[in-house]
């Protein structure tokens, strides 16, 4: 398909690799297997993108259990990982799914198992004991999280891809923001855009605001129609082979006010300032300062959010957090959004938001559509 978008270089995902960090890490923590509920790590370890499955992994195997509805796609992305994941079919009928993981760990003689406390509810838990008492569960430590914070290349071309995508897709529909246009209506052209252009799904629920919505950090799209004058903030993203792109861009419906102006430098300035200062080594925490500094500083600091921005990957939102509480130092090869925003209420509100890739010495931008403020109406 011609999307309009070249495309990048051919790469492969580091399956291997990736297990084999996560095995050394079990390993370490003397664990003879690890239970797998999350879709993201599902999608991260063995490229199941399914529903209704999670992995059993130990130090020389790795088994997906699912039922009927998705035994065949699991068959044919876990091959794609190269990593000999054995697909276990469930009759859902006929075996819970406790006795199917019992059989597993029996069948692999291990006894301590991992599991993700966060991925798996606490009555579907109670349910799985009822068959597991034989064995000895402990949550898993974040060590996904920490593999998952730091891109290969190949993610890095996903994430890059599905910021193309959205960069052509604003393009196409900006000039639909004339006076009369719903919210609503801006955001499913936007949408369809993005699938027209390649997005497999959205990041996201599409945020729109005009006018004194704008002011909604997480508006969702209504009937509210813009007009002449409006300030207007659109978030949104793309997502390519499980990975998202995150970009918010604000706009004013015609000539800015001074006010408005005033808005939009200081946020501008604020984002600037923290992209100077991004490189690997630096703590999430400063750079949240630093930006917060710059809306500190001018008239709009007690409309500020309260944090600068996040990682994001196969999920929207995961470490590092560019919060004031959140001292890690940001890794090479790391994605984070970096979205100040300031925020009056009944009035408006506006925020710049782009995605950059962590380096050693400094950033590359992902996210490009131009931050224009004012647009012709």
């Amino acid at each position: 398909m011609n999307t309009g978008i070249p495309m990048l270089a051919p790469l492969q995902p580091q399956f291997a690799n990736r297990l084999a960090a996560f095995r050394q890490a079990m390993q370490q923590a003397n664990q003879q297997a690890a239970l797998i509920f999350g879709a993201e790590n599902l999608r991260y370890l063995v490229n199941y993108a399914g529903e209704a499955a999670c992995v059993v992994l130990t130090q020389h195997s790795v088994a997906l259990i699912t039922d009927y509805r998705f035994e065949a796609q699991a068959r044919q992305e876990c091959a794609v990982a190269q990593n000999g994941c054995r697909v276990i079919c469930r009759d859902r009928d006929q075996q819970r799914l406790g006795e199917a993981l019992a059989l597993e760990f029996a069948a692999q003689q291990v006894s301590r198992v991992w599991y993700e406390a966060e991925s798996v509810s606490v009555q579907q838990w109670q349910l799985l004991q009822q068959d597991l008492s034989a064995f000895h569960f402990s949550p898993c430590l974040p060590v996904l999280t920490s593999l998952r914070m730091v891109k290969d290349d190949w993610e890095v071309v996903q994430i890059q891809r599905a910021a193309q995508i959205a960069d052509a897709a604003l393009a196409q529909t900006l000039p639909l923001l004339q006076p009369g246009i719903t919210e609503i209506d801006f955001a499913t052209e936007l949408e369809y855009r993005l699938k027209k252009l390649g997005a497999e799904a959205l990041s996201f629920a599409t945020i729109v605001g005009f006018g004194a919505r704008s002011a909604l950090p997480h508006a969702l799209p209504g009937t509210q129609r813009l007009k002449k004058g409006d300030l207007i903030l659109v978030d949104f993203g793309a997502v390519v082979n499980g990975y998202r792109s995150d970009m918010t861009r604000s706009y004013v419906a015609g000539k800015a006010d001074l006010l408005q102006l005033q808005l939009f430098q200081a946020v501008q300035q604020a984002q600037q300032a923290a992209l100077k200062a991004v490189k690997a080594g630096v703590s999430a925490s400063a750079l949240f300062a630093i930006s917060d500094q710059v809306l500190q500083r001018s008239e709009f600091g007690r409309y500020a959010g309260p944090g600068l921005g996040h990682g994001v990957g196969l999920q929207l939102h995961e470490q590092p957090f560019l919060s004031p509480g959140n001292e890690l130092k940001l890794p090479a090869g790391a994605v984070v959004t970096i979205e100040p925003g300031v925020y009056l209420p009944n009035y408006g509100g506006l925020r710049l938001e782009d995605d950059v890739l962590v380096t050693a010495h400094g950033y590359l931008q992902l996210t490009k559509a131009p931050q224009q403020f004012a647009l012709e109406c």
